[in-house]
């Protein structure tokens, strides 16, 4: 087994842990044994992580991770990590120690990438691009995938009309700089602060303070629905008849796609699944300049609890990261 000099590792791990259900401050610091990787596994010393909103839904008891969880606490949350190689298992032949790495990690039960070093299975871990920094690989992994398999599940085409709800969100903006990549139309939602981000991007930007989507868009073929709720509820109206939508929060998954069948939709909600060749696919196209991840803020480990409470705000540009420093 490869390893950093020993007297780099320590015996133990920081980690930010959901000590109870509840609000934001019951997130706490502990510290944990650390354990040697598996002979598949490899150590990555964790850089950055990021926060996604699940990890909210989670620490507030909600959801199914918080079901299966609630006799686990204190539970460490976290699926995206971006880090180095600390040390490798004895079966592991492609990754060595140093190496850059990426991963979407623990989905959606174990967590516990927020955490100074994770044993992970060396073949969910991506190598980095050599001009990809950690902070975007870190914000990628998640939203990225849900951005990518949200359009697969509704197979968005060339000259689709699609519009994506909450565009400069942390999956929103990947999802449509996607989009625009498939040579689709895109219309996308944000409050007027956003606007500009999201033209940028390439899509046509709607203010959803300013009155009905349909009074503001031509019938869409696609809708992609990143808020759930009322919100996504009323999107629907913007979509055509035989319109296809996939919506993405879970809690009001059922509703919205009842709504939607009703209205002569074809409507889905979707989980993402980790995939290591998407993750691949866009950490080259970040590289190649195709892509770009927008970082709102990074939190150290310590003040999670204020990047919990700035994910809750729904008023978040892009991503929000956790700076897990072991240098």
């Amino acid at each position: 087994m490869a390893f950093y000099p020993m007297a780099s590792l320590p015996a133990s791990t920081q980690q930010l842990a959901i000590t109870a259900f509840g609000e934001a401050n019951t997130l706490q610091l502990q510290t944990s044994v650390l354990p040697e990787p598996q002979d598949d596994q490899v150590m990555v010393a964790v850089d950055f992580s990021s926060v996604n909103p699940i990890d909210a839904k989670t620490r507030a008891g909600l959801g199914w991770a918080a079901a299966q969880n609630q006799n686990n606490l204190p539970w460490v949350p976290g699926y995206d990590i971006a880090g180095h190689v600390a040390a490798v298992g004895d079966n592991v032949t492609h990754l060595v120690v140093g190496e850059r790495v990426s991963g979407f990690i623990g989905f959606p039960l174990e967590g516990g990438a927020y955490s100074q070093y994770v044993n992970v299975a060396a073949a969910d871990l991506s190598i980095l691009p050599d001009n990809v920094s950690l902070q975007a690989a870190a914000s990628l992994p998640l939203a990225g995938q849900t951005a990518w398999q949200a359009l697969d599940k509704v197979k968005v085409n060339a000259n689709d009309r699609v519009l994506i709800l909450a565009g400069a969100g942390g999956v929103g903006h990947i999802a449509v700089q996607l989009a625009v990549a498939k040579q689709a139309q895109v219309f996308a939602t944000g409050s007027a602060d956003n606007q500009a981000f999201i033209e940028q991007l390439g899509a046509t930007a709607i203010d959803y303070r300013q009155g009905e989507l349909m009074e503001q868009v031509e019938p869409v073929d696609v809708l992609i629905d990143l808020m759930g709720g009322e919100v996504g509820l009323a999107a629907l109206a913007a979509v055509k008849p035989g319109g296809r939508v996939v919506t993405i929060p879970t809690i009001t998954a059922d509703q919205v796609c009842q709504q939607a069948e009703a209205l002569g939709l074809r409507a889905e909600g979707m989980l993402v699944s980790p995939n290591i060749e998407q993750n691949n696919a866009m950490l080259e196209m970040i590289a190649q300049g195709q892509l770009s991840v927008e970082v709102a803020v990074t939190y150290p480990l310590a003040e999670g609890v204020k990047a919990h409470q700035h994910i809750e705000s729904g008023r978040t540009r892009g991503k929000v990261l956790l700076a897990v420093s072991n240098t």
